[in-house]
């Protein structure tokens, strides 16, 4: 009869000063962030090291850098311990008697949009405890765990179950200040005046102003940002021309602080989806895409 090897399991001290540590690239920040001293960090990743029979780090001086597997090392077990907190997350919310829903979205759809509306859902299951988490590409169910996911993007997420939630309607928008002061009321007038991009977006204005039939002898310019919260902001603060989803800036628009500049909006490609792993069936996920349709078919114009 073949005899089992047996593996020792590091303690959970040791991994975590390793994670911290990995992700900090530094035994110092990494003992600030678990309030332990910089030498109680070092000893636990060398007795990490001496149990795995590699090294992690290299070392020089007060610096640290990881190895390659230690790098390979800290990848693996950051997925491992974001399922740990998940499971324990979950047993939480089972030893409360309380359902748990988790799911990922864009983070302006999550703060924007869906969160001055999830009181309502929630009082409609009262018990139900529901977790956000932003994600912005699509990532393996099994591994992150996830009931639900809210994405923005294309009709090609494998191993899972993808319904289309809406179109996304651009508008191009500015502060009413902003648009007396530079007379804006034709495309013409808009792009001679100060614009802002999204960085994730490059190309939406040149989009914007081909469906107005303006052309242009070189590409739009303007300011650069890398966050959507930070165009709308900008817009609303009268530094330019923004162009934004319609249900980003519902609110902004009913009281005033931003007028949008033509009727049509640009529709792309792109739309929001809702996705649950393949052969998922869970009732309150259900539930959740019933309800969150149902707000978006109620958008108002």
């Amino acid at each position: 009869m073949s005899k089992s090897t047996y593996t020792p399991i590091p303690s959970f001290a040791a991994l975590r000063a390793f994670e911290s540590a990995a992700r900090h690239g530094s035994f110092t920040l990494a003992a600030e962030e678990l309030h332990l001293t910089q030498s109680a960090v070092s000893r636990q990743v060398k007795d990490l090291e001496a149990m795995l029979g590699f090294s992690l780090f290299r070392r020089n001086g007060r610096r640290v850098a990881l190895t390659d597997a230690g790098s390979g090392f800290a990848d693996d077990l950051a997925v491992d311990l974001e399922r740990l907190k998940q499971t324990v997350t979950r047993a939480v919310a089972a030893g409360n008697q309380k359902k748990s829903l988790r799911v990922a979205t864009i983070a302006s759809f999550a703060s924007r949009w869906l969160i001055p509306r999830l009181s309502e859902f929630e009082a409609l299951h009262p018990g139900l405890e529901i977790s956000l988490s932003a994600r912005t590409k699509p990532f393996n169910f099994d591994e992150e765990r996830f009931d639900l996911a809210i994405h923005y993007g294309v009709d090609d997420w494998p191993d899972t179950q993808m319904s289309k939630l809406c179109s996304q309607e651009i508008y191009a928008v500015c502060a009413p200040d902003f648009r007396e002061k530079h007379s804006l009321s034709d495309p013409a007038s808009i792009a001679a005046a100060p614009l802002l991009h999204e960085e994730n977006r490059p190309t939406y204005w040149a989009d914007w102003f081909r469906l107005m039939g303006h052309t242009t002898s070189h590409p739009p310019r303007g300011k650069i940002y890398d966050q959507l919260s930070m165009t709308i902001a900008a817009a609303t603060a009268g530094l330019g021309s923004a162009l934004v989803p319609h249900y980003l800036v519902e609110d902004e628009l009913t009281q005033g602080s931003l007028v949008t500049l033509a009727d049509t909006p640009l529709i792309t490609n792109n739309a929001y989806y809702l996705v649950t792993p393949a052969g998922a069936s869970n009732p309150m996920t259900h539930a959740f895409a019933r309800w969150i349709k149902t707000k978006v078919s109620r958008r108002p114009k």
